[in-house]
């Protein structure tokens, strides 16, 4: 290490390598889910044994012994673009430091998907081996969220306070990850785009129209004149969902 204080950390790119590891280990002999590096299964308590080991390894405890407000941690299946989100009050000026409730809130299906997709999953910069790193780097970045919102009341990962706090202490080059997302895992398997031309039956009748979102579902838009949605041109649409199996294209 460095120097000392939790704004100014910053490790080595060699001890961070060491502490990640450490953790990974002593999380995986503490977890009643994650046995292997291969996420298949997670509780919001895993989110809080993964906390304080990194509470421990990186942090040297600094949140056991000064933080005074409320720290919740959950899992998410309905994140689709953002792996992990922290979220605050919008009064967080305002607050006491007794007051201040964080939650640190990360979406597990990028990582339960993270093998349906074959190439390389960049996080942060960082070219991840498997699921569960990928899930630690996200992980580390909502920490540096977490510890600007603590310190200054405001967060941006895309200032270079963040960005230079999150460089020094986990040695992260980047601000976004590259893990499959279900629209790519559905392109892939199916050759679907969006705004690719499609067909399906309902009910006997054969509809024509556009992909327009990539779900669990095909959003597909259908011209019809009495559609309550509205292209630039003022042509009228109806708005489909359709099983990706059921379209033809």
């Amino acid at each position: 290490m460095i120097s000392e204080g939790i704004k100014d950390l910053k490790y080595y790119d060699s001890e961070i390598i060491i502490k990640r590891n450490n953790i990974r280990d002593l999380f995986i002999s503490k977890s009643k889910n994650v046995k292997t590096g291969d996420i298949q299964c997670m509780s919001n308590d895993d989110l809080k044994i993964l906390f304080h080991l990194y509470d421990e390894e990186f942090f040297d405890f600094y949140f056991r012994r000064n933080f005074k407000g409320t720290l919740k941690f959950s899992l998410s299946t309905r994140m689709t673009s953002a792996a992990g989100k922290t979220i605050y009050s919008r009064k967080i000026k305002l607050l006491e430091g007794s007051e201040e409730t964080y939650e640190i809130r990360m979406g597990i299906k990028f990582f339960f998907q993270y093998y349906k997709v074959e190439r390389d999953k960049i996080v942060s910069g960082i070219k991840t081996k498997d699921s569960l790193e990928a899930f630690q780097i996200v992980f580390e970045h909502e920490l540096c969220h977490l510890i600007e919102l603590h310190l200054y009341k405001e967060s941006s990962c895309k200032k270079i306070r963040f960005k230079t706090m999150v460089h020094n202490m986990f040695a992260h080059t980047d601000v976004v990850h590259q893990l499959p997302s279900q629209k790519e895992i559905i392109s892939e398997k199916y050759g679907l785009i969006i705004g690719q031309k499609v067909s399906f039956l309902n009910d006997g009748n054969k509809y024509n129209g556009f992909i327009y979102k990539i779900n669990k579902r095909a959003t597909v838009m259908v011209k019809d004149n009495k559609g309550t949605y509205r292209d630039e041109i003022g042509n009228k649409y109806c708005k489909w969902y359709v099983e990706f199996g059921k379209l033809n294209y």
